[in-house]
């Protein structure tokens, strides 16, 4: 009915494979390209059901579907890691003299909290990046995609709030704020 290439559930297909191999990325760049298989896909099918799979727009996707990722990999740092998984650029880690000693303690350290605020800056930039998609889009679709991104924004004020300290607590969004965050979305699309 969509017409949907393959590609995307390829994509997700080879995500899964690498959840089965590998625990750890070296670089920024290994973890993009991971995300390019395992949040990517989910922003080209969603697109291509709404019939605005254009370039520019699957490039502004790639942006806000990478931050989204990223954005749940700092949610669960000390969750990930009691799974033995790390999502945080080992290159990164070197980098602010962070080690498996800083990601075991219940409390961040001032280096781990100063690498969380690096990434943290880094996501929101992508989701800056990618928040344009909204505009070619009307009614509720704007709404939907412009809630993901407030969401993950929200969810990185949140980390920033309790400076960066993902260790010793996991940011989540209660109920009353998925509702503010909601009625300020739809306030601020009908004012614009």
């Amino acid at each position: 009915q969509f017409t949907i290439q393959p590609l995307p559930f390829l994509k997700l297909i080879e995500a899964n494979r690498m959840d089965q191999s590998t625990n750890y990325y070296r670089t920024y760049q290994d973890l993009l390209y991971y995300c390019e298989h395992s949040a990517n896909p989910v922003g080209h099918l969603v697109l291509s059901i709404l019939g605005q799979a254009s370039p520019d727009a699957l490039e502004l996707s790639d942006s806000t579907c990478t931050a989204l990722q990223l954005t749940n990999f700092w949610q669960d740092v000390k969750r990930d890691w009691k799974m033995d998984r790390l999502y945080i650029p080992l290159e990164d880690m070197e980098r602010f003299g962070c080690s498996e000693d800083d990601l075991n303690q219940d409390q961040a350290s001032a280096r781990f909290r100063s690498l969380m605020q690096f990434e943290v800056d880094r996501t929101e930039r992508l989701f800056q990046e990618g928040f344009p998609l909204v505009h070619g889009f009307k009614g509720f679709a704007r709404f939907h995609l412009s809630l993901f991104s407030e969401g993950g924004l929200a969810v990185l004020k949140m980390i920033r709030n309790q400076q960066y300290d993902v260790l010793n607590k996991r940011p989540t969004i209660s109920t009353p704020h998925k509702v503010r965050l909601m009625v300020a979305t739809v306030s601020r699309l009908a004012f614009k």
